[in-house]
């Protein structure tokens, strides 16, 4: 069944040129123009989305990560915690050293996306680091079974310079981790949207001065 859209929709897709691909400064200045989410709301800390971070540490490390603004620190009595069902927290780290503990609840944290990961980075010494990023908006992003990646960029309101540079450093690192192995054209298409509006093609030529229309 072919999904129905709503009268504000319909009316920002029609100003999209569904055969255009846009410059990224030319693209979020469309998303920002057709944004069509406007709920009514007041929400209680803002419109910044707040991080919780969970640290799995003991000794300096735990220190460090409360001097760093973690919001739950712990080992045993942490994983008793989330034993019993209590998940407080929107992402994890977990020093090395605890990796077994933690191994523990993997069937918990896994499937919720929290398992402390090496390659991401969040199973480390330097917790302090890692905290840090995360409170500041840190962002994962991998590809979907049809290779589709979904990242966020920002809100609507950031003005449109921090959203192409946000875009920048997204799309450069992509291209970046390249798998030496891909052949042909690795990025075949791109689109930005906000979250209720249509989407606006962006030119994936477009590699380098993005702040250019």
């Amino acid at each position: 069944m072919a999904t129905k859209h709503g009268k504000k929709f319909r009316e920002a897709a029609a100003k999209v040129d569904r055969a255009a691909v846009y410059s990224p400064l030319e693209a979020v200045k469309l998303v920002k123009e057709l944004s069509a989410a406007k709920f009514s709301i007041s929400l209680p800390h803002g419109t910044g989305k707040t991080v919780r971070v969970a640290v799995f540490a003991e000794g300096a490390q735990a220190e460090q990560a409360a001097e760093a603004g973690a919001d739950v620190i712990g080992s045993d009595e942490l994983i008793a915690q989330i034993q019993k069902g209590e998940i407080n927290f929107d992402a994890a780290i977990a020093t090395p050293m605890m990796m077994a503990k933690v191994g523990r609840i993997g069937k918990i944290l896994g499937p919720r996306g929290l398992m402390p990961n090496p390659k991401l980075g969040t199973v480390t010494m330097d917790v302090a680091k890692m905290v840090s990023e995360l409170k500041a908006g840190r962002v994962e992003y991998r590809a979907d079974r049809y290779g589709i990646c979904h990242v966020p960029l920002g809100k609507v309101s950031f003005d449109e310079q921090k959203l192409v540079e946000n875009y920048a450093a997204l799309y450069t690192e992509i291209l970046r981790v390249k798998p030496a192995s891909a052949k042909g054209k690795y990025v075949k298409s791109i689109s930005v949207s906000s979250t209720m509006g249509p989407g606006v093609k962006v030119d994936s030529a477009v590699q380098r001065n993005f702040m250019e229309a």
